[in-house]
């Protein structure tokens, strides 16, 4: 590991170098129309690697969003009767947007998220992939005639647009996590009122000036930002208002249980992509080398701040210090801590402070636990005063640490040691979430026979990237309901409607 260039960054400097300025907008977007909170109140909006306001942003309460849900409602009438082919025709349009302007959204994205420059780039065009996705996907929405058991009878199955969609993203993708769900709900003829982080609301609001110029009506994509004093009562209008008929929500577990007990007094359709831990085994026949550079992708983007980042490696015991010394040389070769737009750099900030002050909880309580720390461990020495540190590896771990059952969310690495694949698998299983899971091997056998026993949504063989617009996304058990991405997300926006005709 090494610092980037460690300049001085100036986070207010930097936004002047947008090539157009136009995306860095401070209102909320509601009804093809950029407007303040009616209290005119707003919030401030910092860079978690310098710690620098650099900008503020309409701060809107519930009674801005049931003027945001109405306007969707009333888009709603219009938009659900274009046709299939006009929806994907403007989506279209708009993925293309995104990316003629990927340099200034990761600009943005860098700022008030922490990503290092050239990952922000990758969000923001794997953010678009899932608007020209669903801008294919829409064309086929394809219902079903089904043959009837009864002469002069003929029986049909329609998809039709749930309605209104309230969504909900976190700070860690905040372009991604919104093109995700909002490319979906489009397309299948649904309007949206987004409530993003309020960490990281300029790229949404970014996102909303390019699908204007695409062509994407008003009211159909509304966007609603607010602080953290008006996150509760934001959210809970858009999942307790009987307008909106969907919600979908990215987030922790536990703020998913209170949403989806907030949207079942009104029966709505529920997505959530929710928490994990997600295990990373290295079996005693794995290809090392390869099992110590998917690791350290997997574990370290995004400074480990994502919902499928290595949570638990497991190696075993035959191969261990063999894969250790592999990673530990990895991580000093390949990572530099610094500001997202410091050139070279690779691993930014932690994005939240009450995340840095869990991510030094729980080593402290690992070291508590006998736990072994052979590299990093502590807050880096920079020009800048941001919120960062270094990426830890942890060996000699017992499953009494906190990562055997809590997600960390952060650049922690423990390694444990195993001997008996069979245990091993009962503890990477015996957690109360289950979204993603890995592991190494080249026994055919094996594969398949771990693939099928790890209790997860998302499995890598042999690969710790498992991101792609054209494959499902979504976890089991506590890690959520409902999928993401693929034929079979715009699923989540449409009901189903069965038409028996007799003559």
């Amino acid at each position: 590991m090494s610092l980037a260039q460690n300049n001085k960054i100036v986070s207010t400097e930097e936004l002047s170098k947008l090539k157009d300025k136009s995306l860095f907008c401070s209102k909320a977007f509601i009804n093809g129309k950029w407007v303040d909170a009616a209290s005119g109140k707003t919030f401030k909006v910092s860079d978690p690697a310098t710690l620098e306001n650099f900008g503020s942003v309409a701060d809107l309460d519930a009674t801005d969003t049931r003027k945001a849900i109405d306007a969707a409602c009333k888009a709603f009438h219009s938009w659900k009767d274009t046709t299939t082919k006009e929806r994907a025709q403007v989506l279209r349009k708009w993925y293309n947007l995104i990316i003629e302007n990927k340099n200034d959204l990761a600009r943005i994205l860098t700022l008030e998220g922490g990503k290092a420059f050239a990952e922000a780039v990758a969000e923001v065009e794997y953010g678009a992939s899932f608007i020209e996705w669903f801008a294919e996907e829409a064309k086929r929405t394809y219902g079903d005639f089904v043959p009837s058991p009864i002469k002069n009878s003929r029986l049909i199955v329609w998809k039709q647009p749930v309605g209104v969609a309230g969504i909900i993203t976190p700070y860690n993708f905040p372009n991604a996590m919104i093109t995700r769900k909002v490319g979906a709900a489009l397309a299948a003829g649904c309007t949206v009122v987004v409530r993003p982080a309020h960490e990281t609301p300029y790229s949404a609001l970014a996102l909303c000036e390019l699908a204007q110029r695409a062509g994407i009506p008003p009211g159909v994509f509304n966007v609603v930002p607010c602080s953290s004093d008006h996150t509760s009562e934001v959210g809970g209008e858009l999942t307790k208002n009987p307008t909106i008929r969907k919600v979908s929500f990215t987030g922790s577990t536990s703020v998913g249980k209170m949403l989806m007990e907030q949207a079942s007094s009104t029966m709505k359709k529920v997505s959530f992509e929710l928490g994990g831990n997600a295990p990373f085994i290295v079996f005693d026949d794995a290809d090392l080398q390869t099992a110590a550079e998917q690791l350290l992708q997997c574990k370290f983007r995004h400074s480990g701040q994502t919902c499928v980042c290595a949570n638990r490696v497991y190696v075993h015991e035959t191969v261990y210090d063999e894969f250790v010394d592999k990673f530990v040389s990895l991580v000093k070769q390949k990572l530099q801590i610094g500001h997202g737009l410091d050139e070279g750099t690779t691993f930014g900030p932690i994005i939240t402070e009450r995340g840095l002050e869990k991510l030094e909880d729980h080593l402290k309580r690992s070291k508590e636990a006998g736990a072994k720390v052979v590299f990093g461990g502590k807050r880096p020495s920079l020009k800048i005063t941001g919120q960062f540190f270094e990426p830890t590896v942890m060996v000699d771990v017992s499953y009494d640490i906190p990562m055997s059952c809590e997600e960390t969310f952060s650049p922690l690495c423990p390694i444990y040691k195993f001997s008996d694949t069979q245990e091993m698998l009962k503890k990477a299983n015996d957690v109360t979430v289950g979204l993603a899971g890995y592991f190494f091997s080249r026994d055919i056998g094996r594969i398949f026979q771990v693939a099928e026993a790890l209790e997860v949504g998302l499995v890598g063989v042999n690969t710790g990237d498992i991101d792609s617009e054209i494959i499902p996304f979504g976890g089991v058990k506590e890690s959520g309901v409902g999928r993401e991405g693929s034929r079979y997300g715009i699923d989540e926006y449409l009901n189903l409607k069965t038409v028996k005709i007799d003559f």
